[in-house]
């Protein structure tokens, strides 16, 4: 398929760089995304050979086709539950039926096939836990040694699932912030940084999502679709993924897209309602959603973008009522992390407000196994 010899492209300055490299970010210290990808969504973009994630792999950069085949565990394609609450057409993307229990896999598995293809045999990556699962799993599938730094406090379920993929893991003192930063320390000093922030390739998975919720719905949409906000790594591969569906001629509008942040950590909630092009970082106040308390999120600018254009916004969830939608997803059999319930807490206070009649797509980002203590 013509247009799939992609490169790296700096958000800032446009300078750009071979895929092969071992970079995570510009020179003029900008962030990177893929460039020279004409990702345009048709019917011929779908490959009957594959499961999931890489049934669209002629929507991402070529240099994963020698090696998706090892790299894949099947990952992708994932239920739509049914779920009413309060009058609301709720669809949950099941994401947490993956081969490590969250979405992230859909990211990781797509990066570490492209990382095997750059030649790399060792990784480090910083998570609060299921970026590092996911990164550990397929290091471990492709042969690529691997190093997990997580903050302390994660959930040691998390962390014993990381160390049984094989991979090292390093508790950092301090937040998430410091745990970032030792793992950037790494970076650079020349280690391939197999970031689920920095290296785009990453969103190259991501934007699956919404590819498969097109399919499972018959060729649309629902007329919202909300997301978890931390990092943004699902929020920008959306973002991908509606560009590349509208640009095809799958489909004629936007959806509505809602992002959802813990009202104890939501630096992304503050700067949008507060009309900024920049993200300040907050003080994380502490929540149960620690999938998503990221206070000072790296591309915090570009999710602005992303919102803006997409015609999009940004709510936040209380701890209150991420307990309480969480109890509420378990009664109705779906047993997930409380950043899968700050999602519906926060989707569910949007659509309230606003009298929202449509149908409602969010994910079940991470099993609720995984945040047991």
């Amino acid at each position: 398929m013509a247009g799939r010899e992609a490169f790296f492209v700096c958000h800032s300055c446009g300078a750009s760089f071979g895929l092969a490299e071992a970079r995570h970010r510009c020179t003029c210290g900008g962030l990177l995304d893929v460039g020279g990808l004409d990702d345009a969504f048709s019917a011929t973009s779908l490959c009957d050979d594959a499961h999931g994630v890489f049934r669209y792999r002629r929507l991402m950069p070529d240099v994963i086709d020698g090696h998706w085949r090892n790299a894949t565990m099947a990952e992708g394609m994932t239920g739509l539950a049914e779920l009413g609450l309060g009058g609301v057409d709720i669809r949950c993307k099941m994401d947490y039926a993956m081969p490590t229990l969250s979405f992230k896999d859909r990211g990781a598995a797509v990066l570490m096939a492209a990382a095997k293809a750059s030649g790399v045999v060792s990784v480090v990556q910083d998570s609060s836990g299921n970026a590092g699962n996911s990164i550990a799993a397929y290091a471990s599938r492709l042969g690529i040694g691997c190093e997990i730094l997580v903050p302390e406090g994660t959930s040691p379920n998390k962390i014993s699932q990381i160390k049984a993929y094989n991979a090292t893991v390093t508790i950092v003192r301090g937040n998430r912030e410091d745990t970032a930063a030792a793992a950037l320390k790494q970076a650079e000093a020349g280690r391939y940084y197999a970031s689920h922030v920095y290296n785009p390739m990453f969103y190259q998975g991501t934007k699956t999502y919404v590819y498969e919720i097109w399919e499972q719905m018959g060729g649309r949409l629902p007329e919202a679709l909300a997301v978890p906000v931390g990092n943004g790594t699902l929020l920008l591969g959306l973002h991908l993924g509606l560009k590349s569906l509208f640009a095809g001629g799958a489909i004629g509008r936007m959806p509505m897209v809602i992002a959802v942040q813990a009202a104890r950590c939501a630096p992304l909630y503050r700067a949008f309602i507060g009309g900024k092009r920049t993200v300040a970082p907050v003080v994380n106040e502490g929540t149960a959603a620690e999938g998503i308390a990221i206070a000072a999120p790296v591309r915090g600018a570009q999710m602005l973008e992303a919102l803006r254009e997409m015609g999009g916004t940004v709510v936040e969830a209380g701890e209150e009522d991420i307990i309480r939608y969480g109890t509420l997803l378990s009664k109705s059999g779906i047993f997930a992390e409380p950043t899968s319930a700050a999602t519906v807490a926060g989707a569910m206070a949007w659509a309230v407000g606003e009298g929202f009649k449509g149908t409602l797509a969010l994910p079940m980002c991470g099993s609720g196994l995984k945040s047991l203590h």
